[in-house]
């Protein structure tokens, strides 16, 4: 993989990093802590806004997971160490980074 190849990929990862923040952000008010004043809210509207809390935090732990995915990959970046599967060594192919930046093995070793 050659510098200019490098340089897009950390660009895209910087942009879906802030994407990513931006997200989160959005979704911060889901995950708050759901109302149990019965008077202001039935209970099948509880019920309903409960299960979208819960799922506001699974997208939440999602986007942290790949933040930190994503931030590993620039790290290893800085090292010099980006681009190569941690199994066998090899050269990941740069298609495979272009969709998933954070991959950390080839494509054969990823299939098993």
């Amino acid at each position: 993989m050659n510098e200019s190849d490098q340089a897009g990929l950390k660009h895209q990862i910087t942009i879906r990093l802030t994407e990513l923040a931006a997200e989160d952000a959005r979704g911060a008010d889901a995950r708050e802590v759901v109302e149990l004043d019965q008077q202001m809210v039935g209970r099948l509207s509880r019920m309903d806004a409960l299960q979208m809390q819960a799922m506001a935090k699974a997208q939440g732990a999602r986007r942290q997971l790949e933040t930190q995915r994503l931030k590993a990959a620039l790290a290893r970046m800085d090292k010099g160490e980006y681009g190569f599967c941690e199994d066998c060594g090899e050269d990941i192919a740069l298609k495979r980074l272009q969709l998933d930046p954070a991959a950390l093995k080839c494509i054969s070793c990823a299939s098993g």
